[in-house]
């Protein structure tokens, strides 16, 4: 029997985005995979000289910058059958009408986590230490270690940890935090499994029971309606004295102002990397207190780690191409309850 023709596929995403994601390796990757007349790469789906390219498409890679398919953009794709998104989460890029005419899709979301996952364990540990708040108050930065105890106790080890959301990245950050010494991992999740949580080396916890037993909170469920503000004021003051809060996952998850009020009383700490709104405000306290340290959501894939995203969702463009089940397909169904 002959072998089923290559899909016709195209690349959709900012420009900056796939000079950063497609080398001349990874192009004629494609090129082995898929049928890819010229132009391999658009940035605007909408552009009016496209008709005829769009109108061959069955397979589009997408990336950070990609538009949303809506139904008018998904009437000048009429092959297009799978979205293989090199990133993270499909949700800005998908539509009811992308579900309702049966269009497949995949993310790169695991392969994604695990810079992400790493980041958080870093920051775990600075936190320990109380690493960069220390270097960032001149009262601290020059005395003795055990000196510089400003912002609580120092030290990793017996610490309790607490991670809300058994996320594929808190998943792993539950995995990672085992390296430490005698650390306990408490995690709040209402949709984990109490047995994968226990294997993974972590132990299933309400989240109001979560609150006063951890020395950092760290953040990993999606961005959802139901978790918008999930940790507001009430949560923030259950947390004991000198506690650091870690957000890697979506700024819309924690209160900022008084997350701000508990930093600016030198109560609790804060390590985030995304923020609410984001970019803060050139005038926020968080940018100018000594236990806030603010990064630019730098904990995803970025620099060397992007080419991992590109190979990954190739790898899912092989198993389309030769009629294998895709390794990490997102239904409207998962994407509920998913980032």
């Amino acid at each position: 029997m002959a072998d089923a023709p290559l899909p016709t596929a195209l690349v959709v995403m900012a420009r900056e985005v796939y000079e950063d994601q497609f080398d001349d390796d990874r192009i004629a990757r494609l090129r082995t995979l898929a049928r890819v007349p010229d132009p391999v790469f658009v940035e605007d789906l909408d552009e009016p000289s496209l008709s005829d390219r769009l109108a061959e498409v069955e397979v589009l890679l997408t990336g950070w910058g990609a538009p949303t398919l809506t139904a008018a953009r998904l009437d000048r794709l009429p092959r297009l059958r799978a979205m293989l998104h090199c990133a993270g989460s499909v949700r800005p890029h998908v539509t009811e009408e992308f579900w309702h005419r049966g269009i497949r899709a995949a993310s790169v979301a695991e392969v994604n986590a695990d810079p992400v996952a790493e980041f958080t364990l870093a920051a775990i540990i600075m936190a320990g230490k109380k690493a960069p708040f220390i270097a960032a108050d001149p009262a601290t930065r020059r005395l003795h270690g055990r000196e510089a105890d400003r912002f609580g106790p120092l030290g990793n080890a017996g610490r309790t940890i607490g991670v809300v959301g058994f996320s594929r990245i808190g998943r792993r950050v539950v995995t990672l935090a085992q390296q430490l010494s005698g650390v306990r991992v408490l995690v709040a999740d209402p949709h984990a499994d109490d047995t994968a949580v226990r294997s993974a080396g972590g132990v299933p916890c309400a989240l109001a029971e979560l609150l006063p037993q951890v020395d950092v909170l760290s953040l990993h469920a999606p961005e959802l309606p139901s978790t918008r503000r999930m940790i507001g004021a009430r949560e923030l003051a259950a947390l004991r004295d000198h506690a650091t809060v870690i957000n890697t996952a979506r700024g819309s998850l924690i209160d900022t102002e008084a997350l701000v009020r508990e930093c600016a009383a030198g109560r609790l700490n804060a390590i985030l990397d995304v923020t609410d709104p984001e970019p803060l405000p050139e005038d926020s306290p968080l940018y100018r207190l000594p236990n806030a340290m603010v990064t630019p959501h730098l904990a995803g894939s970025l620099g060397t780690e992007l080419y991992r995203m590109t190979d990954a969702a190739l790898d899912e463009l092989a198993r389309l191409s030769t009629g294998l089940p895709l390794a990490e397909e997102v239904t409207e169904a998962s994407l509920r309850l998913s980032a």
